[in-house]
């Protein structure tokens, strides 16, 4: 009897501790903090020494309901690299690396390069200014994620060159060889990246981004009295328009942009919905003068049904003007 007791009182005990800590377990997953911890923004602590953690974009609060709603993330949300990786340590990085033997940089005195050169990665000179934190961190820990088509770029199996280091690199680490590619600004002459002149602007509840890509002006040379009128090559007017908040696009507004030159009276084109190399966009091709100076984007109400808590978001007409300069070259 004493026995049967006895391990009624020991099962008693073991099933009160098991549901102690379902409920501590519980409040972990629904995002409470247990009163007897704090948070902190010590990240690690190394031989004694607290680390700050890097600094991220301010925080933003979403509700259980908001994140069940939108599939488990918050409205808008998109992953972004925390900041804080130093420039000089990353470079050190790139050279143990050896990531100089297939990536140039103008300006830097890396160690000299010799062997096969049949295979070489995309010139990094410049680069910086031209790509997000995000994109240069993927392709560190995921070269095949974007294939850049090239000479050299791939191997006979289509797929990139470059090995992945998503074993070799800690966190830290890879902080700081973003750094250092975020940092080469400078030299460089990728084409791709000089599609003419661009502007980015935030127009009531839309995220807006006007490219004007190919086109321009062809002077003929005079000859004697002979003035022959300057022959104009076909351009690309795009406008890439996104919602503020989630930045997806928006297929279904009407789109006009009036063009203004220097002491000439303005002119209006419709740009219609298209898909392209680029995207989806609102585009129309045109030849803008080389003496534009100024674009203004007229959106106007949307002609789609829209549901919910956004019923009345599209609907105000807005505009975004954008200083304009073509090179008249």
């Amino acid at each position: 009897m004493r026995l049967l007791l006895l391990a009624l009182i020991v099962v008693g005990a073991l099933v009160s501790t098991l549901y102690a800590e379902h409920q501590h377990g519980a409040q972990h997953q629904h995002g409470q903090t247990p009163a007897s911890q704090t948070p902190t923004s010590q990240a690690t602590v190394s031989e004694g020494t607290a680390v700050t953690a890097p600094t991220s974009p301010a925080p933003r609060r979403a509700t259980m309901q908001e994140l069940h709603e939108m599939g488990g993330v918050p409205r808008g949300w998109k992953f972004s690299l925390p900041s804080g990786g130093d420039v000089a340590r990353g470079r050190e990085l790139f050279v143990n690396l050896e990531c100089y033997k297939c990536h140039n940089v103008q300006g830097e005195a890396f160690p000299e390069v010799t062997g096969d050169a049949k295979y070489v990665g995309p010139d990094l000179s410049g680069m910086g200014g031209h790509h997000p934190a995000e994109y240069f961190a993927e392709s560190v820990l995921s070269p095949n994620a974007v294939i850049i088509t090239g000479q050299g770029y791939t191997g006979p199996d289509g797929l990139s060159i470059m090995p992945s280091f998503a074993d070799s690199v800690s966190v830290g680490e890879l902080l700081d060889l973003v750094a250092y590619m975020k940092s080469l600004t400078d030299g460089g002459n990728h084409d791709h990246h000089h599609a003419g002149p661009r502007g980015e602007a935030v127009a009531g509840p839309y995220r807006v981004r006007l490219v004007y890509a190919g086109g321009g002006h062809q002077h003929d040379h005079h000859q004697g009295h002979d003035h022959r009128a300057a022959s104009k090559t076909s351009g690309h007017l795009m406008a890439f328009i996104t919602d503020r908040e989630s930045d997806e696009p928006l297929p279904y507004l009407p789109v006009t942009a009036m063009i203004q030159g220097a002491g000439k009276a303005a002119r209006t084109i419709q740009l219609v919905p298209m898909v392209g190399g680029r995207g989806f966009h609102y585009g129309a091709d045109v030849s803008l003068p080389a003496d534009t100076r100024k674009v203004t984007l007229a959106i106007g109400a949307t002609t789609m049904a829209v549901m919910g808590a956004s019923a009345e978001r599209y609907k105000k007409p807005t505009s975004a003007v954008f200083d304009w300069q073509l090179d008249s070259k």
